[in-house]
């Protein structure tokens, strides 16, 4: 696995950073790996494709291009991806970050949002942040502090059961086994499971799933599968029902992202 640099010039170690708002982006290799690490200033990270995550607090994050992942400061976290990706960092200084949240949390990322990271990323890099763009930076933290907050696109569980479950769909994305059969499985009832998938995950387990099919249907779009391919391997009898599933939760088709993603 890649051990990859940090995409801030500034030592970990510093207690500040050169200018309030810093921003950066960085291609990575498949599986690569950001080590542990901690720094004294705030964190937005946002991947233009494939699907963001992030381990802190012994939680998992995931957030696929409609999300970002906020990080306040003195927070260890890890960051890694296991596909190759183009991704983005908000760097925001300790002062401006009591705008934001104070846990680490998914922020849903707007068209507005995503045309300005898009912009941001097209500058040179290392070239200091001119006036111009250092107005742009203080508009996209002043939609950050609004986006809706999401907590994690796809929650985990360290619940017995219900977290053999969520690690057993994650290991076959295409079970369809229906929630009696999957609690009959771990030694359960579905109405346990049901009340678990509430309080745990804050969503339903039909939800959980979708979910977990999204974010494994996206990198192989932007590897060029075909949408048909992907249905059946996750479960779908037809095309037509993953497609209406997936628009459902992304907004867009999954041939529309995947024709974007191959250029």
């Amino acid at each position: 696995m890649p051990i990859l640099r940090p995409k801030l010039e500034v030592p970990l170690s510093s207690s500040t950073l050169p200018a309030p708002l810093m921003f950066r982006s960085a291609y990575v290799p498949d599986h690569g790996l950001y080590p542990e690490h901690q720094h004294a200033w705030g964190e937005f990270v946002y991947s233009f494709s494939g699907v963001m995550e992030v381990k802190v607090l012994g939680h998992h994050y995931l957030a696929p291009p409609q999300y970002g992942i906020w990080l306040p400061p003195h927070l260890e976290h890890v960051g890694l991806n296991r596909k190759a990706a183009h991704h983005c960092s908000l760097y925001v200084s300790t002062p401006l970050c009591h705008q934001l949240p104070a846990d680490p949390c998914a922020l849903t990322v707007s068209p507005l949002v995503r045309a300005m990271l898009e912009h941001l990323r097209l500058q040179p890099a290392g070239m200091p942040a001119a006036g111009a763009e250092t107005r742009l930076l203080k508009v996209l933290l002043d939609q950050l502090v609004v986006a809706p907050r999401a907590g994690s696109y796809l929650p985990g569980s360290e619940d017995p059961a219900l977290g053999a479950v969520l690690r057993m769909l994650e290991a076959e994305p295409g079970d369809n086994r229906s929630l009696p059969e999957l609690a009959q499985a771990v030694h359960t009832t579905e109405r346990t499971l049901m009340r678990r998938c509430q309080r745990d995950l804050g969503m339903t387990f039909a939800e959980w799933r979708q979910r977990l099919r999204v974010v494994r249907a996206m990198p192989l779009l932007e590897a060029g599968q075909t949408v048909e391919t992907i249905a059946l391997d996750l479960g779908y009898g037809s095309a037509s029902a993953f497609i209406t599933m997936f628009k459902k939760l992304t907004g867009s088709t999954p041939d529309e992202l995947r024709k974007a993603a191959l250029g």
